[in-house]
């Protein structure tokens, strides 16, 4: 059981004891490449490297335990890329946006084979995803997806009828939906913690509660901590939101929190209500609602984008925020209300590191390519992380293989104004997201003020169409 005074998942309260079960880095070691944070990009990173270089030696420094960032505290949705399509089409074209897609659903059965193999009993599930509409505004939101798909060639979706999609979700509030069949769930720090034992039986050294104070730009690097100090030939940077205090990404992405409650244990009601137990649903909000049933029969629901950090400032309000909390079980009591006596028992929050179209950015960080970076999983790097740990993998090994040639290499850095402007500009466009979609949900017109700065919010999860139902 968790006893730090810091505020912890439901997820980690479950597998993981608070203290920390690598050592501290003191003093001075030396590495063959060193990555930066123990969640699932770094893990798979240091993973992928053993893979394909067994002698390489690898050191992976984590500010908290393994699992203490993102990858601990998420929904554990286990999703692909076909939802942003629409962005990845526009960015490599129809050939490279369907093999983008392909390949992240191939990234969703790579878990639960890896689990598999490992004995892993990280809860992984394959009951696929519904998306949603939950108001009048959002019926429709998927249809250039949909449209986009067809011209491809591709049919990862599958419409269903209203009844169907409130059949399935186990509420009526759910009015129109599609349905894909790849998705997954997984408990996700039950899977983070898994991935460090794996790691660390493959040789990987890993440093837990060691944040990194510094590094140098040229090779051999030298990575200062707040003991110790360790100097690498390669550095990966896989720090999630906290990339942002990194000073040649602080411009490449927005952190902003995701905020989840846990319920009590209710499986035989959730049975009678007809939700699908390994089912994960989403609305069709820019501040979208996600939900999904854990193992022992919990709902598990959160909710995107309620407060914004000041450059990589991550503080306590995103391990805990307990009006925010209470804002997402209301969402909750709305969609399910034949549930609302049913106690919270569980509640936490986390940064989310959101780029502007919702798609990771990958690539060297120096001119001398000893430095990789790979941010921006934008909510959803469960499943994509896999493909970033061998895109990242290859590049600090200096491979010419097809993941160092992945589209998503090299992409352009720094689309958010600075941050000051960044910080004021980003709660003035959530205000008027949240005063859209607050209406939105009641069927009301929201006010226009509200509709047109709300155009200017970072893409989310999926390629949303203007609602037909408006």
């Amino acid at each position: 059981m968790l006893t730090s005074s810091k505020h912890r998942s439901f997820w980690l309260e479950q597998c993981a004891d608070d203290a920390p079960d690598q050592p501290q880095l003191r003093g001075s070691t030396r590495a063959d490449t060193a990555i930066l944070g123990g969640g699932y990009v770094g893990l798979w990173t240091a993973l992928r490297i053993k893979e394909m270089q067994p002698s390489c030696d690898v050191v992976v420094l984590e500010q908290d335990i393994c699992g203490g960032g993102a990858s601990g505290r998420n929904g554990g949705f286990v999703l692909s890329w076909w939802p942003k399509l629409s962005s990845l089409a526009k960015l490599f074209g129809p050939e490279g946006a369907v093999r983008i897609g392909r390949s992240s659903e191939s990234a969703i059965g790579e878990i639960g084979a890896f689990c598999a193999q490992y004995n892993i009993d990280a809860d992984f599930r394959r009951g696929g995803w519904l998306w949603t509409a939950t108001s009048n505004a959002q019926i429709g939101a998927w249809e250039g997806v949909l449209r986009i798909c067809e011209k491809m060639g591709v049919e990862p979706f599958r419409r269903l009828d209203p009844a169907e999609v409130g059949r399935r979700s186990g509420s009526p509030a759910h009015r129109a939906g599609v349905f894909e069949a790849s998705a997954s769930i997984v408990q996700p720090a039950a899977l983070v913690r898994g991935m460090c034992r794996i790691a660390l039986e493959k040789g990987v050294r890993i440093y837990e509660t060691t944040r990194a104070l510094s590094f140098t730009r040229k090779s051999p690097i030298t990575i200062r901590t707040e003991h110790g100090s360790l100097v690498a030939d390669k550095l990966v940077i896989a720090t999630n939101g906290w990339a942002a205090s990194i000073r040649e990404l602080n411009r490449s992405i927005a952190v902003i929190s995701s905020d989840i409650v846990v319920t009590a244990p209710i499986p035989e009601r959730l049975e009678q209500i007809g939700w699908h137990r390994d089912l994960s649903i989403t609305d069709s909000q820019t501040m979208v609602d996600y939900y999904r049933i854990s193992r022992d029969g919990r709902i598990a629901f959160g909710k995107g984008g309620w407060t914004i950090a000041y450059g990589g400032n991550i503080g306590a309000n995103f391990d805990r925020h307990p009006r925010r909390a209470a804002e997402v079980t209301a969402d909750l009591r709305r969609y399910y209300p034949m549930l609302g006596d049913v106690p919270v028992t569980h509640d936490w929050s986390g940064p989310i590191d959101r780029t502007p179209d919702s798609l990771p950015l990958l690539g060297y960080l120096n001119a001398e390519k000893t430095i990789a970076y790979g941010i921006g999983w934008s909510g959803n790097g469960v499943g994509p992380s896999v493909i970033g740990g061998k895109i990242l993998a290859s590049l600090a090994l200096g491979q010419n293989d097809e993941w160092s040639n992945h589209p998503l290499v090299g992409r352009p850095l720094g689309n958010f104004p600075i941050a000051p402007i960044r910080y004021v500009g980003a709660h003035i466009v959530r205000t008027a997201v949240a005063t859209k979609e607050r209406a939105e949900i009641r069927d009301r017109k929201p006010p226009w003020w509200s509709v047109q700065l709300a155009k200017l919010a970072p893409a989310g999860l999926e390629d949303k169409s203007e609602a037909s139902a408006r």
